[in-house]
């Protein structure tokens, strides 16, 4: 048995990810704020996969304690850490200069320092085991700045970095390090903007790209993987 961990997993990239991984047999646990959600997915999937341990937990990745709370119950029940994704994001477009008051605040919690807490309080595990594959879903908005850009582009150039810093630092472990920077995706984002669906990736695109990373030699590390749709950025 292989085991998964996944934040914000409920719905678009992050439960597509979650859904690949159980099909390919792992356990996986997923962390978001939404319990109606996660008690809906906890008892589909594990009608669907009754072999594998599934952990649908409720947590506000933004507040440590509340991923460290997430990251014991992991711990607990699952034998080693096979895959981490730090999936769990938002997405609010702003300038600089007009943008809600705390927006740069809430954006680098939610897609920075959820990523660095739970990397964090899984890390001595995965050392230990000396093996593992972190993956980091950032956004082209990693790597070029662009109108309304605001903080959710700094927070993602931000990510990026904590990424590439990651797979600096675990290299003498034998932990492969990821940085995946997808654009426009379909997933609640996009909701209401009259975009045509057709016009966006699926988020099982990332999915499966992400899984094949994975199953490379030992001797492989996919460094940044970046994915458009196939007419480009919106």
């Amino acid at each position: 048995m292989k085991y998964a961990v996944i934040s914000g997993g409920t719905q678009g990239i992050g439960k597509a990810i979650a859904e690949k991984f159980l099909e390919q047999g792992f356990s996986v646990a997923i962390c978001a704020r939404n319990t109606h959600q996660l008690n809906a997915l906890q008892a589909q999937w594990s009608a669907q996969y009754p072999a594998q341990h599934i952990i649908c937990s409720t947590a506000d990745v933004t507040i440590k304690p509340e991923v460290d709370a997430f990251a014991a119950t992991v711990l607990a029940a699952f034998k080693r850490i096979d895959v981490l994704v730090n999936n769990a994001g938002v997405f609010t477009p702003g300038n600089l200069a007009d943008e809600t008051d705390g927006a740069m605040e809430a954006l680098m919690a939610s897609n920075v320092y959820s990523a660095y807490y739970l990397s964090r309080a899984l890390l001595p595990a995965m050392k230990e085991q000396s093996s593992g594959h972190i993956f980091n879903i950032c956004s082209v908005a990693s790597l070029k700045a662009y109108p309304q850009g605001g903080s959710y582009g700094i927070s993602k150039y931000a990510l990026l970095g904590f990424n590439d810093n990651l797979r600096e630092e675990l290299k003498a472990f034998n932990i492969k390090v990821t940085a995946i920077s997808p654009g426009a995706t379909h997933s609640r984002s996009w909701e209401g903007s009259g975009i045509n669906p057709e016009r966006l990736m699926d988020a099982r695109d990332i999915a499966e790209m992400l899984y094949a990373s994975f199953t490379l030699s030992a001797k492989a590390n996919v460094e940044h993987i970046i994915m458009r749709p196939i007419q480009g950025d919106i």
